[in-house]
Parts: structure tokens; C-alpha cells; sequence
């Protein structure tokens, strides 16, 4: 990870990994065979971009906060480790999938845990949930599938 030494730092840092998901969300919808899930692929990534907006509207000094707290099933948690491939099972991309968004979770709560403003706390804190509400439709869609 890159070294953080301010505030500019860390947004640059949080901008650019919206941008690598967003990335992975738009080859993830291009390669997925069903049709609901990739709706869904397309609308995350649609959300991360809109994620990179709201950082980089932090970065130039406008603020909008929101507070909510997201549940989780807990099936993140009891997967193993994924690697990415070509040839990803859908259960198996759904699964990946929820691990990139437990970890984007964990990135921006851990960041608001050291952001130097309440703005910018509150905003990180958003985005953790809006990460963990992503991680939840992912759990949600992998239930439906495997049991």
C-alpha cells in the first residue's frame, strides 16, 4: 500500500482503487453468461465510478454525508480464497466478487479510522457501507444460487 501522509494522499489513494473496481466490475459484467447478474455487475459498476466522483468532490472541498448501516450474511467469511481465471465458475466470480467487497470495506473504515476531519471520517464511512451493501446483493444472488 502506498505510504499515506495526508489527507490528499489517502484520496488519491481511495480514487484510484474505485477505478481499478469499477475496471473489474465492467470486465466481470462483459464476462458473466447471466443476464440479472450482469445488470447488477454493470450497476456496481456504475456505483464505483459514482464512488470516484464523490472522493474527488471530497478532494475539491464538497461534502455529502449519509449515514446507514449495512447488514452482512456472513458467507463472505466462510470462503476460501479465490484467485481470478478465465475460466471462473459463476459461483465462483460471485465469491471473488465478495472478497474484493469485504476488502473494500475494510480499506475505507480503516481509513476513516484515520482521516483528520469528521467530514471526511463520515464520508469514508459511507463509502465502507456502500461497499458492504454491494458484498450483501453479492451474498444475497450466491445463496440464491447455491443452496
Amino acid at each position: 500500500m502506498t505510504k499515506i501522509k495526508s489527507v490528499d494522499d489517502l484520496l488519491n489513494y481511495a480514487i484510484a482503487r474505485e477505478t481499478e473496481a469499477n475496471n473489474f466490475y465492467e470486465k466481470l459484467a462483459q464476462a458473466v453468461k447471466k443476464d440479472g447478474m450482469r445488470e447488477i455487475l454493470e450497476g456496481f459498476a456504475a456505483e464505483e465510478a459514482w464512488h470516484k466522483e464523490k472522493l474527488e468532490a471530497v478532494k475539491a472541498g464538497e461534502l455529502a454525508i449519509g449515514d446507514e448501516e449495512i447488514g452482512s450474511l456472513g458467507i463472505t467469511d466462510k470462503l476460501p480464497e479465490i484467485k481470478p481465471a478465465a475460466n471462473m465458475t459463476y459461483i465462483d466470480t460471485l465469491a471473488f466478487a465478495m472478497k474484493k467487497e469485504k476488502a473494500a470495506y475494510t480499506l475505507y473504515s480503516n481509513l476513516a479510522m484515520v482521516a483528520q476531519t469528521q467530514s471526511l471520517r463520515q464520508t469514508l464511512e459511507r463509502l465502507a457501507q456502500e461497499e458492504a451493501y454491494h458484498k450483501l446483493r453479492l451474498e444475497i444472488e450466491y445463496d440464491w444460487e447455491t443452496f
